[in-house]
């Protein structure tokens, strides 16, 4: 499965199959990386692929975050989302709860060629936000 896309209509799918309208690609205001979270989610076993140089820079802990499949290797996927990306509890006096990525120094290259506030990640943000947040509601303070 492609990791990169565009939101190339005015109306496109979510993975949860409904349908997003150009209002929201309309409104698409660069969200931080800490804030967003919505790349990292997926409902798919082969969304982020690793390559022999993203296992070499995984190291020791290539097997911990990725699998094989199929002849190739992509991250584990976890309670819909990567594995390695750590959803950080809201604080009792209100302050927001963050996305983290565990390796991020480590991630694979797809991850780092993923710019914010590239078309890239407004496709992501445009169909996947609402399952973001929705993770992030459900731990709560």
């Amino acid at each position: 499965m492609a990791r990169k896309r565009e939101v190339s209509s005015s109306r496109e799918n979510n993975e949860a199959g409904d349908t997003v309208s150009s209002e929201a690609a309309e409104s698409f205001q660069v969200p931080g990386c800490l804030s967003c979270g919505a790349c990292c989610f997926s409902t798919a076993s082969d969304y982020v692929p690793v390559t022999g140089k993203d296992w070499t820079r995984l190291g020791a802990e290539a097997e911990r975050w990725a699998l094989f499949g199929r002849n190739r290797a992509f991250m584990r996927m976890q309670g819909g989302h990567c594995a390695a990306l750590q959803l950080q509890q809201p604080t009792a006096g209100g302050g927001a709860g963050a996305f983290v990525c565990s390796i991020y120094l480590t991630r694979p290259q797809v991850c780092r060629d993923l710019a914010r506030g590239s078309g890239e990640c407004h496709g992501e943000w445009t169909l996947k936000r609402a399952t973001a947040a929705a993770a992030l509601s459900r731990i709560g303070p």
